[in-house]
């Protein structure tokens, strides 16, 4: 306990960094307070007890509530984040956007401008969608084509307003700002969720022991969690001695750490969409629906669990295979004079690393899988669906990787500053801004 004292001490003294984290606080204070500002020509009253399950269900946690109170941030960072997937994916196969990625940060500018107008596009679209199939008649206030006009243009703004609030944030707070308000919007679900599922386990369903192992069960899934994410496989690289006078340069040994869940939370965005497809051929073609489609539409079904596993194994195997590039670490290495020891430079060191990163995928993707079905296995034993979103899945990987990455950085002001560290021993690792958005992002 003192040891904790002394460490907030420590934080609140760095006046830079309690700066950092009170406006980071100050603006995630004004997304929580937008998020309960409605619509205009919306009756809040007609939409109340909306519930949202499913796919739907997931946005409204990302957006922290916003969705099903047709709030003016109803569509918080998620069109941003799908713009930031679709420009990742042309940098790999689209050469104009590779040379970009090469460009260093006038490149970066010119691409953080396209998925700023690519954002804008999406969040119109989804905008009118949004309003067509989420607000009912009776909740729309003002006649149309102009409520949907007007809901088009403020749900746009709202939506850029939070992108701006999440780049303030990561300039001149403390962390990842898009990866932080993505987490805020989940954590602010977590008190409902379990007032709820306490009051449902009192009210006859088990009682207080159930309850208290739901408890302990998610602390143990979180737990796991970490381990995934920090998981890394360290390959030895030495560095060739280089004598200059009287002194010796180089010679030193350092390590390339190989990620276990090199793809982060990517794989589960990718099969979750696909996943969603039959539900959407159902709805529009009722006359194609069969037990199978139904029991892919089925979230807590065995054929989908089964199928949802089986698909992210592959897309954590094809998302690694296209962003880690053992040839180019083996050519990079060998540039500096460094090799691995025991393995020729060169085209052997790629194939190596290959089959090192080959070997740790296979685990990865698997515990990847785990996580992803556990929240349908919560549902299957009885825990509340709202509830049992946090005991895996996308939400439950992002909240573990922004956590890590914002102590991080709260670490690195303290150690830069002489004082102790967040642990006793050791170091926290958390992940690059890139992989927490990905936190999705």
């Amino acid at each position: 306990m003192k040891k904790l004292i002394a460490t907030l001490s420590n934080i609140w003294k760095i006046e830079d960094l309690r700066a950092r984290i009170l406006f980071t606080l100050f603006c995630l204070l004004v997304y929580r307070v937008g998020s309960f500002i409605v619509l205009p020509g919306v009756s809040q009253v007609a939409l109340q007890n909306h519930a949202k399950e499913g796919l739907l269900g997931l946005l409204n946690m990302f957006a922290g509530g916003s969705f099903s109170r047709a709030s003016i941030f109803a569509l918080g960072v998620m069109p941003y984040i799908s713009a930031s997937i679709v420009v990742q994916l042309l940098g790999i196969a689209v050469p104009y956007f590779q040379k970009l990625q090469k460009e260093g940060e006038s490149g970066r500018m010119k691409l953080n401008q396209t998925t700023r107008y690519l954002t804008i596009a999406i969040t119109v679209l989804q905008a009118i969608g949004y309003v067509k199939s989420q607000i009912t008649l009776e909740a729309k206030e003002m006649s149309e084509p102009l409520f949907t006009i007007s809901s088009m243009f403020v749900l746009t703004a709202g939506t850029m307003f939070v992108m701006w609030l999440g780049e303030k944030i990561t300039d001149k707070g403390i962390g990842n700002g898009i990866s932080l308000i993505i987490m805020v919007g989940i954590i602010a679900q977590l008190p409902f969720s379990l007032i709820s599922e306490f009051g449902s386990r009192m009210g006859g369903q088990g009682g207080l022991i159930p309850f208290i192992v739901e408890i302990v069960a998610l602390f143990l899934v979180v737990m796991f969690t970490i381990l995934i994410v920090q998981g890394v496989r360290k390959i030895p690289v030495q560095y060739a001695k280089k004598i200059v006078g009287n002194k010796q340069y180089g010679g030193a040994r350092q390590y390339i750490p190989l990620k276990v869940n090199a793809a982060g939370v990517m794989p589960i965005i990718f099969a979750q969409a696909i996943m969603f497809v039959p539900a959407t051929i159902g709805q529009f073609f009722p006359g194609t629906q069969s037990s199978f489609l139904s029991s892919l539409s089925n979230y807590t079904s065995a054929t989908y669990n089964i199928t949802f596993a089986v698909m992210i194994i592959l897309f954590t195997f094809f998302y690694t295979a296209i962003t880690v590039n053992p040839v180019q670490m083996a050519d990079d290495m060998k540039k500096n004079g460094g090799f691995i020891p025991g393995v020729k430079p060169g085209l052997a060191t790629g194939e190596f690393i290959d089959s090192v990163i080959s070997k740790i995928t296979l685990p990865g993707s698997v515990f990847l899988a785990i996580i992803a079905v556990l929240p349908s296995i919560a549902i299957i034993m009885g825990v509340n669906s709202q509830f049992a979103h946090f005991y895996g899945g996308t939400s439950l990987l992002i909240l573990v990787g922004v956590v890590l990455d914002t102590l991080q950085q709260i670490e690195s002001h303290l150690l830069m500053r002489h004082y102790d560290g967040l642990m006793k021993s050791g170091r926290v690792k958390g992940r690059t801004p890139v992989e927490a958005v990905s936190a999705m992002t």
